[in-house]
């Protein structure tokens, strides 16, 4: 009998949780809500969730800092989020990516659209259970596919499952260029909800992270990005 994934619901709006948790549970996932970010960050200290889904408007702690404080722990880190809001701007879209979301849902949202997204990010991260074996050096970097891992100079550098997956293709062919649709493949698949501007976020936070490497991430423009040789 396969384990039940667990996700947990930050979302202070209880129709809407209880909608999204009905709905989850009839295809078997195990489902918590929490209606503020305090009991929620609580919570997830003591068992981690397979999957977080968090809304960005909250009485206490708002969602995009929920995200923040997950994102910078070693091991919350790993939780994959999605974001479940009413703004809809693109900037607040950018800003969650930025921040380390793996997806973002408008309000009013197709609960089919959100399973679908929550079975892909899940596939994803389920993907990386399954690591290549060995290392692949790139100057004083080196990117671990046992531990999912870059390091520099022994150091490690936290990354996200998007943005490593993003340096192990660019890395497994130095010089060659990547569009941003073959990137989105490579991540995503037939799940094509991202569009080719997060992928330029993705890339913008990577090169920040990596310093020196990131420096050799290019874009070539109207095409797409690759890592000088």
């Amino acid at each position: 009998m396969s384990i039940k994934k667990r996700i947990y619901i930050l979302e202070d709006e209880i129709d809407v949780a209880n909608l999204v948790k009905i709905n989850l549970e009839k295809d078997k996932y195990s489902v918590n809500i929490y209606t503020n970010s305090s009991d929620f960050l609580t919570e997830v200290s003591k068992q981690k969730p397979d999957l977080a889904i968090l809304d960005l408007m909250l009485p206490d702690i708002d969602g995009i800092e929920v995200c923040k404080f997950l994102k910078k722990d070693g091991e919350l880190s790993k939780i994959p989020v999605i974001m479940l809001t009413a703004k809809s701007e693109e900037i607040d879209k950018i800003l969650g990516l930025e921040i380390g979301a793996d997806d973002y849902i408008t309000k009013p949202f197709s609960v089919n659209e959100l399973k679908a997204r929550i079975k892909a990010v899940l596939r994803r991260y389920s993907s990386n259970d399954k690591p290549k074996e060995g290392l692949r050096h790139i100057d004083d970097y080196t990117i671990d596919f046992n531990k999912f891992e870059v390091t520099y100079k022994g150091q490690k550098i936290q990354l996200t499952t998007v943005e490593f997956k993003i340096i192990d293709l660019l890395s497994q062919k130095r010089g060659w260029v990547y569009s941003r649709e073959q990137i989105i493949d490579y991540l995503w698949g037939h799940e094509k909800y991202p569009t080719e501007r997060t992928i330029d976020v993705h890339i913008n936070n990577l090169r920040k992270k990596l310093g020196e490497l990131g420096e050799k991430i290019i874009n070539v423009r109207g095409i797409g990005y690759k890592l000088e040789e």
